[in-house]
């Protein structure tokens, strides 16, 4: 049996949501109130555990998601970067 190799860095919190079928919203919502185990949410580097805390006067929160957790929440390997192409 091959290893998984994940890509390096955070899942974008696009990408989780689209896996899930869900609004961009959802995911970190989620990941904040702890029923979505993937990742962790931090603003000025204290974790941020209460969606009573989303509240964009109090600063921006940063999302990490796992991808080896999103893997075994969903079977989705996430390769690494998201690369935008221009089409013209």
């Amino acid at each position: 049996m091959s290893e998984i190799i994940f890509g390096k860095g955070s899942v974008p919190v696009s990408i989780a949501a689209k896996v899930y079928g869900k609004d961009a919203c959802w995911c970190p919502a989620g990941i904040i109130a702890g029923w979505l185990p993937i990742g962790t949410a931090t603003r000025n580097g204290k974790q941020v555990e209460n969606v009573q805390e989303i509240d964009s006067r109090l600063g921006r929160i940063n999302f990490y998601i796992s991808s080896k957790k999103l893997y075994e929440e969903t079977g989705y390997i996430w390769k690494g970067e998201v690369v935008w192409i221009m089409q013209s």
